[in-house]
Order: C-alpha cells, then structure tokens, then sequence
C-alpha cells in the first residue's frame, strides 16, 4: 500500500487481517509504517535562554520557551515488522496552568514506563493524567508549582494569518520557533494515528520531535497542537483549538476521552489484511484489561473492519458512537503466536477464537485450505436484519420469515443455486441463517443445535473432534461438522450461537459439494443479524 508519509516518529533506535471473523492467512508483512510528527532522539534537554517570566504568569510571545517542554517517554514498544524494543523517544509539550498541567500529544507519552520533562534546564518528573487516541491528545501533569503558561489564542484564526511552531524537532535539547501561515482554517484530520473532525493547517516546518508542542500566534496565544508534517508536500498540521477545549477539561481531571487506552497506528498489509497496531498499552486501561497487548492487531470492532483505508477513522467512529466506557466486540490478531483472538473491551477477555473447520482439513488432516471463489454478493432478509456474503452463483435467495411451532418469528435468508434441491438433497450447495430474540424463551443453543444435527445422523460421517465451542468476537456457542453427506463427498456444518449482547439467537445450516469447500470461510465470517 502507498501512503503519503506524514512525520509521526516517536522512537529513537539510537536509544535503547485479510479476515473479518474467521482466519484468512493474514501474514504481517510489509506495513505502510507512518513516521509521526512527535518524538526525535537525542540528548540533552539543557537548552535555555531568553529572560525568566514572573513566576506562575502567562508567558509572551518572546517568553514562549518558558513555557515550552521537552518530553522523554521510555518503554518498551512494538513496531510492525520490527518486532519490541526498549527505546526513548522525544517529543514537545506545553504548560497551561501554574500547577503544572501541560498538553502533548497521545502518542509521545501513552503506554511509556517513564517520563522526564526538561524546561529551561530543569528536570522535572511527570505523570499522565488523561489521553485520548483518537484526538492523539494528552494532559500531564508537572511536578511542582509555580510554572509560567501559555493562554489560548482569542478570536478567529484566518487564512494567511502568521503563526509560529514551537519544540524540539529531532530531539534536539535546543528551543526552535519556526515561521508559517495559516493556509487552512479548518480541515479534518483523518490520520493512520488520530481522526480529528478540526485541524489547522499551516506551512510552520514541524518535524519528529515537534508533536506536542504548540502552534502560537503574534501574541504568544496557543491556536492549535502540533501533531503532523508532511515535508515533501509542505503540509504541516496542529490540532485545532477548539478541539482541545472540548476535552481538555475531562483530560485534567483524569478521564480519558475516545480512548481505549493504546498507543497505535492504522495499518494495511499488502494482501489487504488491515487492522489498529498496537505499538504500547497504559496499564490498567480498557484495552489492558481486555488483554490486548503490544504488538496486537486489532482487526475489528463491534463487527467492524478497522483501517480499510489506512486511518483511524473506524476505530474511532466506533468510540463515538458507543463510547469508550461500553462493551466491545473485538477481534485481535497476535502476529507471535499467529492466533487470532476473540472478547470485549469492558466486558469478557480476550479468548483464542474457536470457529468450525472442515473434516479432515486444519493443522492435523494435512490439507491445504480450500481457495475461495473469486466473486461474493451480499444477500439479505426481507427485513434487511439478517445479512451473509455468498458467491454471486448462489443466485436465488428466499428472505422470508416463518413462525416456529412456539410462535415465534424466525428471520431468515436462504441462498443457493437451487433452493429446493438444497433444501431436499446433498447434491447442491446453500446456507441458511436463522435469527430470533423471541426465540430466546424457546429454546437453547443446544437445543437448537441437536435439532440441525438430526440432518446429518445415518447420512454423514461425522468429524472426530464432534461438537466444539464457536466464537467469533460477536456470537458464542457451538458448531458441528460432517463430510461425505449422501455419499457424494458434501459437507455439511451447523452453528447454533447467541449474540455475546443477549439480543437474539442465530443458527447457521451450511452445505457445500465437493469443490466449494471455501465457502465455509467467508460465510463464517460475515454472517450476521441486527436486532
């Protein structure tokens, strides 16, 4: 994948899924790795100068360095294709109030074992307070009082308006104040590490290291966060002003907003496999608790695929429609055990996935996975609740609901070249996928599985591992699986499950002929029901 390359570096070296809900050779090459704006190596952090401002007062634009911080987060971290590292890195920041609260960015400090500011030639320790990923913003907190600040800019902000960026590009300890204009007042900011609805865009030079630090008007006021530079293209971006002041009152007190707790980037693989890496993890966070780790990759959630277009963009339109603090359905793959993992965030954690393989096939039968067909469709229930991807050959499709003998409603959607015969022979392909809430009161996943299995009894050969537990990060239950169904080498499968919110039941009924055993796939992996 070719991406426009934006400065993000964090990480000084001289210091120290092509699937959805089912395995689909997802292989960790290659990554379109994005070097952040935020953190140079280097030494020192001893850099001076220019006249000390009345103590706990708000700095000018000459005293702006009063102000200013350098930032060095040490930890252990992952990057795609490089595998952990202990390393430092170097990143800016800025005091907002006289006690010592300052602003930077997410991805300079989260998920870092320490931190150590230098302002004017002092040391000072530090801790995070709050962060968000997706707003890739961070309040911490100095210690000590007493700390001349910076005041945020009043008024509008216009095109053509000078500003100025203010750091420590490429880690070095001395002061830099860069000169720039405002080419745009408001863009969004959609990022492979952030997705910002307002940034500002300017021609200020920021560089690794810079990230954090503040873009600044004539009068020395704060009118956005440095987070990004393009060199080759000369774009340079800051997070706007107002976009820091919606959250900046819930990040000094301590709540993080928009944030799992991750310090990561968007990735795509050149097969096409994509999700969240995850370079570091705030211990104790949503996403530590969930068992996500460094190096993860965090394929999906709440059933949707991450990072298809290099950004965080889904990742964080989930937080926002559901927020941070709800349960979450998600998928990780572990690229050092090459397992893909299935749980919640604030809810049940991580397991190793169990879903159905075919009869003979996986680790042990010694067979290469079936290829898949070439072109899928998306069929559908009449009530457009019930959705599974088939091949474009399954041509009729039957998306009717029925009652059970219960009376409960049943949505259902069948596809198949030729229903009937599915329905009636093991000579044609099709599935089935069956959902209900009422049925809840009804009936059990076990019961509901007994009663597919009865298809198969005398008529398959069953697979030796009998019935196994199924999740996939949306639905938990079980699944069984026989071949040679009618003595013409048909398989069949069946999944009886329920939705991991409570919502409804779902049951699965599968029959693939010999040669289009690579359905099973991406059937498993796209079924689904909204209720």
């Amino acid at each position: 994948m070719s991406v426009s390359l934006m400065s993000r570096s964090c990480r000084s070296s001289s210091d120290a899924a092509g699937r959805t809900r089912l395995r689909a050779g997802v292989g960790l090459g290659t990554a379109a790795v994005v070097l952040l704006a935020g953190c140079g190596g280097g030494g020192g952090g001893d850099g001076g100068g220019g006249d000390e401002p009345e103590a706990g007062g708000a700095v000018s634009f000459e005293e702006a360095e009063q102000a200013t911080i350098q930032i060095q987060a040490v930890g252990t971290f992952e990057e795609p294709g490089e595998g952990s590292f202990e390393a430092a890195g170097r990143g800016s920041g800025f005091i907002i109030d006289p006690s010592g609260l300052a602003v930077t960015n997410n991805h300079v400090v989260v998920g870092a074992g320490t931190l150590e500011v230098w302002l004017m030639g002092e040391t000072h320790s530090a801790k995070i307070l709050g962060s968000s990923e997706c707003l890739d913003l961070a309040v911490i907190d100095l210690e000590g009082d007493g700390f001349p600040y910076m005041e945020w800019y009043e008024g509008e902000v216009t095109s053509a308006q000078e500003v100025w960026a203010v750091g420590f590009p490429l880690g070095d300890p001395e002061f830099t104040i860069t000169a720039g204009i405002v080419s745009k007042t408001d863009t969004p900011g959609d990022m492979q590490w952030a997705s910002l609805d307002h940034t500002i865009e300017h021609d200020a030079r920021i560089r690794p290291g810079n990230s954090g630090g503040p873009l600044i008007a004539e009068d020395g006021r704060v009118v956005g966060v440095n987070y990004a530079g393009d060199d080759e293209n000369d774009i340079n971006l800051a997070i706007a002003e107002e976009e820091v002041l919606q959250v900046l009152d819930d990040l000094q007190a301590g709540t993080d907003v928009l944030s799992l707790g991750i310090n990561g980037q968007a990735w795509v693989g050149e097969d096409g496999s994509s999700g969240i890496f995850v370079a570091s993890v705030a211990s104790g966070s949503s996403a530590d608790k969930a068992g996500i780790a460094p190096g993860d990759l965090v394929t999906k959630m709440e059933g949707v695929t991450l990072a298809t277009d290099g950004t965080m963009s889904d990742y964080c339109q989930v937080l926002r429609t559901h927020g941070s603090d709800d349960t979450l359905a998600v998928e990780v793959y572990r690229p050092s055990e090459d397992v893909f993992y299935v749980g919640q965030v604030n809810g049940e954690p991580l397991v190793a996935e169990s879903v159905p393989t075919l009869p003979g096939g996986g680790e042990d039968g010694g067979s290469e996975p079936p290829a898949q067909p070439a072109d899928f469709v998306t069929v559908t229930d009449d009530t457009g609740q019930v959705t599974v991807d088939v091949p474009s050959s399954w041509g009729q499709v039957d998306g009717a609901s029925y009652e059970d003998e219960n009376g409960n409603v049943i949505l259902d959607v069948t596809a198949s070249p030729d229903i009937q015969a599915f329905q009636e022979t093991w000579d044609v392909s099709g599935v089935s996928i069956s959902a209900s809430s009422e049925a809840l009161a009804s009936w059990s996943v076990e019961g509901l599985l007994d009663t597919l299995a009865e298809t198969a009894a005398g008529a398959c050969t069953p697979a030796p591992e009998g019935r196994q537990p199924y999740s996939d990060g949306l639905y938990t239950g079980s699944f069984e699986a026989w071949g040679e169904c009618g003595g013409v080498g048909t398989t069949y499968v069946v999944i009886a499950a329920q939705a991991d919110d409570g919502s409804h039941l779902v049951w699965v009924r599968l029959q693939l002929v010999a040669g289009e055993e690579g359905v099973l796939e991406t059937v498993v992996s796209t079924f689904q029901a909204a209720f």
